[in-house]
Formats: structure tokens, C-alpha cells, sequence
């Protein structure tokens, strides 16, 4: 938006008055109130948590006498990044107003990435309904750090909050952003807390954190969420870093979440990443990260201001299902797909590991069989795409990485027909290893009739993790035993197309991805031990069956 297309503060009697009163009532709240450059129409207020300290807020008020709707976002990016978009949520009626949140740009307080937000939710929401241009109806959105700020404020359940738009959120900062399968994301994580200005010594604090314990169990979002009692609609992308909890976000809230919630949760999953995508693919119509601004208004008038616009006469689902999307010659695959719930009806089908590294739904007939690599955390298996943050993400070729002895591809023969997957994928993959620790990653990958090996999903499991990051849980690697993992691969929409090949793809590192495993089973906050090299094995025989389990939808979408 041009400056010429903000809305302007109108100096009506009644406007003047309007706008005397909210600054007085501010002014009881304690809050200073200033001008900033910006739209017109812009006001800088401190408003006050429950502690005393005071967040830097920018309010937006439309033309009119109000008092309005409210939709709100808290963000560690700085308040008036929405500056540029004030014109879109007034000219609908809606006052906007923007957050620092605590320690961040004009913000008092202690910066503790998303240790607060549930009290400074509450705290903001509650005291937005108090001010005389608010009608009590207030609606909170964000995009990835702002979309989980807006989380945790749903998951204190402030009297006035409505609805939520969140893009691009986890539904778990623990399991789903800080670590995956007990790996720091180092990339991710280490990346964006230092753009948050965290020193060096709390990223390795957060780091050593990757056991469950009582501080993550009162901030993170998964232990709250049951407390949500609005509708919110989530927006995911199958390439994003959050692509399993913008999924799990949707499906625990319109099923199991609190009676008030059920049944009222949209979701569109989108073929976007963190990021612009890398490699030889394209997704026409895939949408994008910031979601739809038209469907977040009728979200909001819906909600706010009680049109019955017919948006929850609409299915509660939409999906982008992949394809074969070469850059220039996408097929009709790639589409979006309207259903009703998540996921799909769909047959739980095994794709076992075989001696001669095929990839076949029949068990391997070899009574002994496996591979035994060297795993030199010196010499790590480099990153090609994948669900990052910012750089390098996304499809990636995975013939980039070459030929190692520590990395296994495994393949279907050619698809003689269309192979549908659709929903969550785990791997069953029986190891064992001369460490006290190790990791092993896993790949799912689409090969097109030329070779391109298109990454679709990449995870990995913490071998002393293999049975839960609760206290009680961890337990290191027994030399040379057999243990079965069982690593989440998060969840997809993908069709493998006839004349492709579904491929595995196993290996014990992914850098800068997932932190490197030293192999050495030291303390988690003992950086000081060093590394050793592990042979590290993986199995694929009649009692030792390693496999991908895929959900495979066979009815029509």
C-alpha cells in the first residue's frame, strides 16, 4: 500500500471527542501515548502487563465513531511492520493494532522467546476490550513467531478473544520446532535465536533442553491447547518448518479440544515453504505463507462481526495435493482439494528396505541382511532442501549430495500406476550401533523419470530418544544390540505418479538441518567431550523388516 491509500483521522466534533476520551483512558491505564511516522492514523501506546512491565503497542483506528472490532498481532519483528497494511483492516471496519512483544524493539522487559505470551496475551487482549474504541470483539492473527504469540494468547483463554488466523505455527515449540526427534534444529532454532539477538551460551542452555521438564511444560503451546475456545483457522505449507503442527494444530482443536472449539477449526494446507523454494519444482496455486487476506477478512467478519458470509458453510479442509511439478511442466496433479476433515481415508501400507536396495510392500524373504556404514560427525551429510527457515528450502535435488558409504538410497521399481499419499507417515527402521549414542535420518523422496530425487520429507531420531523425551524415558544405546526406531515423518499430500519412483533414503546426519550427534552418550550440556566416529547399521531382513509406512488413498479425492 502507498501512503496515499492509508486512512486518514477524520476531526469531527464526535471524532475529536472519540479520540480525547481513548487517550484519557489510556492515560489511566497508566500507558504513554506518542506519534510515530507511519500512517496517519497511528498511535504508540505502553500498555501494561500484570508484572508492571510495559509492551510498546501500536493502535489503528478506522474512520467512524466506533467503537470497533479489534484484530490484533504480537510480534518480535517490530510493530510497525504492518504499517503497510492498516489501510486493508480499516477500510473493512476493523481497528488493527501491533505488539512488541517483551524485550523486543520499544518493549520493556526480559527477552525470553514465547515464555510470557500466554500472561501478555491475556493481559493485551483483555485490556484492548477495556479501551472505549473497542466493541469487546477482538480477533488475533500472526505468521509463524506472531502466529504462535497468537497460540499461546487462544491458549489462556481471555474472555473478549473471538477467533484466531495462524499461519505457519507449531502446535509445539518442543516437539515440533526446538527439536525433532530428540535432534536440536540447528539451522531453525540456533539460526533464529540468534536473529533474536539470544547469546551463544543460551543456545547451547536451549540446546541441553531437549528432555521435557516443568518450564517447557508451563510455555509451550501442546500443554495448553486444551484451554482454546475459539474458532481459529490454520494455514500450513507441506514444505514449511511447521507444516505437522499447522496440521496437528487443526485436527486436535476441531476434534479433541475444548466443547467450545470443536467443530468450528479451518485449515488450508498449502505446497509453500519458510522461505522461497529451492530446486526444479513449482506449485501453481500453492498459496502462501502469509495465508489469504480475503479469507482472513471473511474469517473476521464472520467471527467479529457476526456475517453470516457462508464461510462455515464451506468444507473445513483444504489441501494442496503434489505432483509431478517440474518447473514448466506441472501436471494436474497439483491442484487443491476441499474435504471435510484431516486426513483423508487412506490404507496404512508397509515399504520395506530389501537386500538389493529396492523398495518393495512385500516382506524381504533374506534371513540376514543389512548394512553397516561409518558415521563421522567431522564429515556430516551436507543439507539439500528440506522444511527450513529463510534459505535452502524445499524439493531439492537430492543427487546433489553424491555418493557416500553413509548414505543408503533405496527405491520402488517404476509406478506402473499413480501411487496417492496422503496423511502421517512413520518408519520403522531396526538399527544398532558401536556408540552409546548415534542418529539416523530418514528421506522420503520423489524420483522423476530422469533422476531428480525430490526431497518431500526428511527426519530424524536421537537413538537414546527412541523411547520418548520424558525424564524417565531416555536411555542410552546398548553396543551392538538390535533396536527397533520408530521416527515420525511428519505427514504430507503427495502423489508419486506413474513412471516415478518412491525412494528412502537413510543416513545418520543432515547439517546444518539437525545438529551433529557426537556419538560419544556424554551429558547433554557437555560440550566439552569429544566426538568419535560410530559404525552404525541398518537392518532390513525377515525378522528385522525395516520400513516406511505409507497412508495410500486409493478413493478418489
Amino acid at each position: 500500500m502507498t501512503p496515499a491509500l492509508y486512512t486518514r483521522m477524520t476531526t469531527t466534533p464526535s471524532r475529536l471527542a472519540f479520540m480525547l476520551l481513548g487517550l484519557l483512558c489510556l492515560a489511566l491505564f497508566n500507558g504513554s501515548v506518542w506519534a510515530q511516522n507511519g500512517p496517519a492514523n497511528k498511535q504508540i501506546v505502553m500498555v501494561p502487563m500484570r508484572d508492571g512491565v510495559k509492551l510498546a503497542t501500536n493502535i489503528y483506528l478506522p474512520d467512524g465513531d466506533g467503537p470497533f472490532p479489534v484484530v490484533l498481532t504480537r510480534t518480535p519483528y517490530d510493530k510497525d511492520g504492518v504499517d503497510n497494511s492498516v489501510a486493508r483492516y480499516n477500510e473493512r471496519g476493523y481497528a488493527l493494532i501491533s505488539q512488541d512483544v517483551r524485550g523486543r524493539y520499544d518493549s520493556e522487559g526480559e527477552n525470553r522467546p514465547f515464555e510470557t505470551d500466554i500472561e501478555d496475551g491475556y493481559d493485551t487482549v483483555e485490556w484492548i476490550a477495556a479501551q472505549p474504541f473497542s466493541n469487546g470483539k477482538i480477533g488475533i492473527f500472526g505468521t509463524s513467531a506472531p502466529g504462535i504469540t497468537s497460540n499461546l494468547a487462544a491458549a489462556s483463554a481471555p474472555p473478549h478473544l473471538m477467533a484466531a488466523y495462524v499461519t505457519v505455527a507449531p502446535d509445539s515449540l518442543f516437539y515440533r520446532s526446538r527439536f525433532v526427534g530428540g535432534v536440536f534444529k540447528e539451522s531453525h532454532s540456533g539460526g533464529w535465536l540468534r536473529g533474536q539477538g539470544v547469546s551463544e551460551d543460551m543456545i547451547n542452555a536451549y540446546r541441553a533442553r531437549a528432555v521435557l521438564d516443568e518450564q517447557w511444560r508451563a510455555t509451550d503451546f501442546m500443554f495448553h491447547r486444551h484451554n482454546v475456545q475459539i474458532p481459529v483457522y490454520n494455514v500450513g505449507g507441506w514444505h514449511d518448518i511447521y507444516a505437522e503442527g499447522s496440521l496437528f494444530n487443526f485436527v486436535y482443536l476441531q476434534n479433541e479440544g475444548h466443547p467450545a472449539a470443536r467443530g468450528k477449526q479451518k485449515l488450508f494446507m498449502g505446497a509453500f515453504g519458510h522461505g522461497t523454494l529451492q530446486g526444479d519444482l513449482e506449485y501453481p496455486g500453492g498459496g502462501f505463507i502469509n495465508g489469504d487476506l480475503e479469507q482472513q477478512m471473511r474469517w473476521w467478519d464472520y467471527w467479529l462481526k457476526d456475517i453470516d458470509n457462508g464461510i462455515m458453510d464451506e468444507p473445513a479442509v483444504s489441501i494442496y495435493m503434489m505432483g509431478s511439478a517440474r518447473t514448466g511442466a506441472v501436471s494436474p496433479h497439483n491442484r487443491v482439494i476441499h474435504m471435510d476433515s484431516w486426513p483423508p481415508e487412506a490404507t496404512l501400507t508397509n515399504y520395506y528396505l530389501q537386500p538389493d536396495m529396492s523398495l518393495a510392500t512385500t516382506l524381504p524373504a533374506a534371513s540376514e541382511a543389512f548394512k553397516t556404514y561409518v558415521f563421522d560427525p567431522a564429515n556430516p551429510v551436507p543439507t539439500m532442501g528440506g522444511q527450513n527457515l529463510g534459505a535452502d528450502v524445499g524439493p531439492r535435488d537430492q543427487r546433489e549430495i553424491g555418493q557416500r558409504q553413509d548414505y543408503l538410497r533405496f527405491a520402488t521399481p517404476v509406478l506402473d500406476t499413480d501411487t496417492v499419499v496422503a496423511g502421517h507417515i512413520d518408519m520403522e527402521l531396526y538399527v544398532s550401533t558401536d556408540a552409546l549414542d548415534t542418529d539416523f535420518v530418514v528421506k522420503l523422496v520423489d524420483i522423476y523419470p530422469d533422476g531428480y530425487e525430490a526431497l518431500i520429507l526428511d527426519y530424524p531420531m536421537r537413538a537414546r530418544f527412541r523411547d520418548g523425551q520424558n525424564p524417565e524415558d531416555v536411555k542410552l544405546m546398548t553396543p551392538g544390540a538390535v533396536e527397533k526406531l520408530t521416527i515420525n515423518m511428519w505427514s504430507t499430500a503427495q502423489t508419486f505418479e506413474k513412471g516415478h519412483r518412491i525412494g528412502v533414503h537413510v543416513t545418520s546426519s543432515n547439517f546444518p538441518r539437525f545438529a551433529v550427534n557426537p556419538n560419544n552418550g556424554a551429558a547433554l550440556d557437555d560440550v566439552a567431550a569429544p566426538a568419535k566416529a560410530a559404525q552404525n547399521t541398518v537392518y532390513f531382513d525377515s525378522s528385522r523388516p525395516s520400513a516406511i509406512i505409507l497412508p495410500i488413498v486409493t478413493d478418489a479425492l
